[in-house]
C-alpha cells in the first residue's frame, strides 16, 4: 500500500489511481522527485537543466567553467515570481450569480422640518469632504440659507448636494461590484453580498453616510479576500499554465489532472488550507508529466543555441532565458520556467535552420546579351 503524495490516501496495492484525489499512482514517486523531499536534495531536472546551461555558456573557447555546475543556481530563494494573476483573467472554478448594478438613482426623502434639511446639509458636507468632493460654493449657499431661515433654498441646496453624493457613491458602488462579482466565480462571498444589500437600502432612504460607511467595508473585505486567497488563485494559474505546457509539447495531462480538479472544487468551496495544498501537489504532478518532453525541448533548444554561438552569432539574450529558467525550477517555479522557455524558443525559432541556403544576388535582366562597347 502506497500513500498518496498530493491527498496523503493510501492507495491499495495494485490501484491505477489513488482513491481520494484521483492522482495516477503510477506518477507517486515522480511527484514526491519533483517537490524534492528525497534527502533534501535538488531533483534530477534541476541538475539536467544546470548541465545543459553550462554546455552552452561554457563551451571551448567561450569561458572557464567553474568548478560544479550547481554553482549556477546558488542564489537566495525568494517567492516565485510569478506576478499574481487578476481575478478575471482565470477561468471561474465555481457558478455564482452576479449582482445587477444599481437601476437609477435613489430620490432625496422629504425633510419634515427646517432643522432636518440643515442637519442633512451639515452630513452631506462632512460626507463630501471624505469623498474629495468640493462643495465649497454649495456650503456657502446652506449656510446663508440657514442664515436667512430661506425653506425653499435650504431644501433646493440640500437636494443639489444629494445629487451629486448619490451619483459619486453609485459609482463606487459599482466598483466594487465588479470585484465582487469577479471574485465569486472563484471565491465564497456572502458577508460582502449582505453588505452590498445594506447599501441598496441605506441609498434609498437616503442615508448616505451609513452607505459610505458600508461601501468602505465592503472595500476592505474584497481586499481580506484577494489577500488570504492569492496563493491559491496563483497555484491555479501555474497548473493552468503547466496543463497547457503539457498539451502544447503533445502530451497527455489526464493521470495528473485528479488533483486539480480537487483543488479546483476545495478554492471554490472556500477551503483554502486543503485547496492550497492539494493545488501545490497538483503543480508537481502536473510538472511530472511535462518534465520528460520539456527537458527533450530544452535539449532541442540548446544544440541550437550551441550551433549558432559556434558560427558567431550573439546569443546573450536565449542565454539570458536559460539562466533564468535554471534559476527558477530550483526554487520551483514552474510557472517562471515555463515563461522563460517560451520566449528562449520564440527567439531560437526566429532563427535560420542550419545548414539554409544563402539567397544569391539577382541575375540582371541583359545578362548574357553582348556588350555594345566592346564592339567596334
Amino acid at each position: 500500500m502506497a500513500t498518496c503524495p498530493a491527498c496523503g490516501i493510501d492507495a491499495p496495492d495494485g490501484a491505477s489511481e489513488c482513491p481520494g484525489c484521483r492522482l495516477s499512482t503510477s506518477l507517486f514517486s515522480a511527484v514526491r522527485e519533483a517537490a524534492g523531499s528525497s534527502g533534501g536534495t535538488d531533483p534530477a531536472y534541476v541538475k539536467t537543466v544546470a548541465e545543459l546551461l553550462q554546455s552552452v555558456e561554457f563551451a571551448p573557447g567561450a569561458g572557464t567553467a567553474p568548478p560544479v555546475a550547481t554553482a549556477l543556481l546558488d542564489q537566495p530563494s525568494r517567492f516565485p515570481s510569478m506576478p499574481p494573476p487578476t481575478l478575471s483573467a482565470e477561468p471561474p472554478v465555481r457558478a455564482a450569480e452576479p449582482i445587477a448594478p444599481l437601476r437609477g438613482l435613489p430620490s432625496l426623502p422629504p425633510a419634515s422640518t427646517g432643522a432636518e434639511a440643515r442637519r442633512r446639509g451639515e452630513e452631506y458636507a462632512a460626507l463630501a469632504r471624505r469623498l474629495g468632493l468640493d462643495f465649497g460654493p454649495l456650503h456657502a449657499r446652506l449656510a446663508a440659507a440657514s442664515l436667512a431661515q430661506d425653506a425653499t433654498e435650504l431644501e433646493a441646496v440640500v437636494r443639489e448636494m444629494f445629487v451629486h453624493l448619490v451619483s459619486a457613491l453609485a459609482v463606487e458602488f459599482d466598483s466594487e461590484l465588479a470585484r465582487r462579482n469577479e471574485i465569486v466565480q472563484h471565491l465564497p462571498a456572502s458577508a460582502v453580498d449582505v453588505e452590498l444589500a445594506a447599501i441598496r437600502r441605506s441609498l434609498a432612504l437616503g442615508d448616505l453616510t451609513g452607505a459610505h460607511r458600508r461601501l468602505v467595508h465592503v472595500r476592505d473585505e474584497l481586499g481580506q479576500l484577494e489577500q488570504e486567497w492569492e496563493t491559491g488563485r496563483i497555484l491555479l494559474a501555474e497548473c493552468e499554465l503547466l496543463e497547457a505546457a503539457v498539451r502544447e509539447l503533445g502530451g497527455d495531462p489526464g493521470p495528473a489532472l485528479g488533483p486539480l480538479a480537487q483543488g479546483r472544487e476545495a478554492l471554490a468551496g472556500g477551503r483554502r488550507e486543503p485547496a492550497e495544498r492539494l493545488l501545490a501537489r497538483a503543480a508537481f504532478a502536473l510538472w511530472a508529466v511535462l518534465e520528460p518532453k520539456f527537458l527533450d525541448d530544452l535539449r532541442r533548444l540548446r544544440d541550437r543555441l550551441a550551433e549558432e554561438r559556434a558560427a558567431g552569432a550573439d546569443v546573450g539574450p536565449a542565454l539570458g532565458e536559460l539562466r533564468g529558467m535554471a534559476v527558477e525550477l530550483k526554487r520551483r517555479n514552474f510557472a517562471g520556467a515555463i515563461g522563460a522557455w517560451r520566449r528562449l524558443r520564440e527567439m531560437v525559432e526566429r532563427w535560420e535552420p542550419p545548414g539554409a541556403p544563402v539567397p544569391s544576388a539577382p541575375v540582371p535582366a541583359d545578362a548574357g546579351r553582348p556588350d555594345p562597347s566592346a564592339t567596334g
